[in-house]
């Protein structure tokens, strides 16, 4: 296995782990957890938004280390932690604890990103590196299309689930330090990003999408469990629904070269908000929220592969730094979204949540990347 081809593989089974396992899994579990810890719809609300918050201190953190001291050491760091957290998680007593395993298993997702455009700017040839960033941004989704039928496999088992996990987070950690060069990758480390056109279009338009995704990242096990009654099995299928879907976020560099940015951005977020309303709406049958999800797992990863392209090509000199402004203010809108959604659902109900969160999905097309067709894989 040549050596870019290793470092796709691995930063691919990272994400997996980090995002799809130690970050997105508990939305998954919820119903569960919620059962055996007594959290109520508020709380949820909180203990999700706080792992957002979690991962927005991470990937700042994670991308001034990875200008300063390398790929490798961060993306090691990132799979420790997640490891760290998924076993509080498993042996969380109370919601207090829970909450705290919750944050730092999130936060890894923030640490492990950023390492991983570095390493791809080091060691991947130029032509391919989008392509190559959005492969390994897909992982997310192989994460959590693993998680559902391990879900459906151990039913009421969340605890061990974690526990699972978090010894696959170890191997993965072995896996960073054998595969990813040392590089920063990027010379003109250190510093604030200049706050330009791009930058601020894709700051606004990542922090709606954020604040939108929460409606079934955060909410998803819960929608379908109070509104269809679906128990952990139909849950489970859900969400290997999502993660299959998300696997096409693979396509996103090749779309991005041939559509453009800002038609592929504007096409995935109509996707996201019929995703949304499909698996929350309560009126769907139970086919239509499965394609929901989908839906929704698709929409989401191709977005953040869109994001994550218009970073780099803002800050090409800093590829660490160009992801991590994208992928912070997505969950900048997180940690915003999911205490909202949580307490409207709480409130007005369920359905006013859901058609509020489709439409903030909308809302972010109105904001442009800047970048021609023929430029966007520049």
């Amino acid at each position: 296995m040549s050596p870019a081809l290793r470092l796709a593989a691995t930063g691919f089974g990272l994400i997996a782990v980090c995002y799809g396992f130690a970050r997105f899994a508990f939305g998954l579990f919820l119903p569960q957890i919620d059962g055996d810890l007594s959290l109520g719809p508020s709380l949820s609300g909180i203990i999700s938004g706080g792992a957002f918050a979690g991962y927005c201190i991470a990937i700042i953190a994670s991308a001034v280390l990875t200008e300063r001291i390398g790929a490798r050491a961060v993306a090691v760091g990132a799979a420790i932690v997640a490891a760290i957290g998924m076993a509080g998680i498993a042996l969380a007593p109370s919601p207090l604890v829970l909450a705290i395993a919750v944050v730092v298993a999130g936060s890894s997702t923030g640490l492990a990103s950023p390492p991983m455009a570095a390493a791809v700017a080091a060691a991947v040839q130029k032509s391919r590196q989008d392509l190559t960033n959005t492969v390994i941004n897909a992982g997310t989704s192989a994460g959590v299309a693993l998680s559902g039928p391990i879900a459906l496999a151990i039913a009421e088992q969340w605890r061990l689930a974690f526990g699972v996990f978090a010894a696959v987070a170890l191997v993965f950690a072995v896996a960073a330090a054998v595969s990813l060069p040392a590089s920063r990758g990027g010379q003109n480390a250190g510093g604030l990003p200049p706050m330009n056109g791009p930058v601020l279009r894709l700051i606004s338009a990542s922090f709606l999408m954020g604040a939108a995704s929460t409606a079934v990242w955060s909410f998803g096990g819960q929608l379908v469990s109070q509104q269809l009654g679906w128990g952990p099995t139909g849950t489970g299928i859900l969400w290997t629904c999502i993660g299959v879907g998300g696997i096409a976020g693979a396509l996103a560099g090749t779309l991005i070269r041939r559509l453009g940015l800002d038609p592929v951005h504007w096409a995935f977020l109509g996707l996201m908000a019929a995703g949304i309303l499909a698996v929350g709406s309560g009126i769907a049958t139970p086919t239509l929220a499965l394609i929901g999800g989908t839906l929704f797992g698709a929409s989401y990863v191709m977005l953040t592969g869109v994001y994550l392209v218009w970073g780099i090509n803002a800050l090409p000199n800093r590829p660490a730094t160009g992801l991590m402004i994208g992928f912070l203010t997505i969950a900048i809108g997180q940690t915003a979204g999911a205490p909202i959604f949580g307490f409207v659902m709480a409130g007005p109900g369920a359905g006013s949540a859901v058609v509020c969160f489709a439409a903030v999905a909308l809302l972010a097309g109105a904001f442009r990347s800047g970048s021609p067709t023929e430029s966007a894989h520049a």
